[in-house]
């Protein structure tokens, strides 16, 4: 649950730089917005936190016949559940508290058209873009165990990180923030709110629960399969097999 707690935090992050980016080149906006939401990672290496998409790697303990594959289904499940738990209600704190009201509704603004461009995506190009991102993720949390400081493994994962937010590739712990607060936003923000942004509801028509279920699945298979199969097993094929 702590860990989906600090990546809604780095999403949040992001969420704000966004605001108002439209002025800046595509790409600095991109990065700009992908080097905040390192703040999630950083939090969930060095606090210490049970991610996910991290949590992938555990595959190479299972190829190496360490653990059984009932524990790692297990251990999916059970983190899985706990980071949407903790993504959602941090997404409804932040609610409560109008942050989305900043800036002029430019806060809610992005937050929705975030959420909506998420919603957005068909099942294969979610796929995809779930294997890319936690192709990185995994990679970022591979090169912290070369890092001896807290600083060294800062240095270590923010690169990964930053390029797969730039890149647009999807994260399925961030999306469990980035996609509720969006639907909160969209159902609960009032008419002041949309008056502002000179925005409806109705312009946001993906943006529904079944397009947030719709997006997680796509996008944790390809985490799975990122983080699992290209970055776990590929390093236990080069590093472990056979020992």
């Amino acid at each position: 649950m702590l860990a989906g707690a600090f990546i809604a935090f780095g999403a949040m992050f992001a969420t704000v730089v966004s605001a108002g980016a439209e002025a800046l080149p595509f790409g600095v906006a991109r990065l700009l917005a992908g080097l905040v939401f390192s703040l999630g990672l950083i939090l969930v290496i060095v606090g210490g936190a049970e991610l996910f998409t991290g949590n992938a790697l555990i595959v190479m303990a299972w190829a190496a016949r360490g653990i059984a594959t009932g524990a790692i289904l297990r251990n999916w499940a059970i983190v899985y559940l706990g980071n949407l738990i903790r993504s959602a209600a941090t997404a409804l704190l932040i609610f409560a508290a109008q942050q989305y009201g900043m800036g002029a509704g430019a806060v809610g603004s992005a937050a929705l058209n975030i959420a909506a461009a998420k919603t957005g995506l068909a099942f294969g190009p979610a796929l995809a873009l779930g294997i890319l991102c936690n192709t990185l993720v995994c990679l970022a949390v591979w090169l912290c165990f070369s890092a001896r400081t807290v600083v060294g493994k800062i240095f270590a994962l923010v690169p990964p990180i930053t390029a797969f937010v730039a890149g647009g590739f999807e994260h399925s712990v961030a999306n469990m923030y980035f996609i509720p607060i969006g639907l909160l936003i969209k159902y609960l923000a009032p008419d002041s709110f949309w008056q502002t942004i000179g925005k409806v509801p109705a312009d946001y028509p993906t943006l529904s629960l079944l397009g947030f279920i719709e997006n997680l699945v796509p996008v944790t298979i390809g985490n799975v399969i990122g983080g699992g199969v290209l970055v776990g097993v590929v390093y236990w094929f080069a590093y472990l097999r056979g020992r």
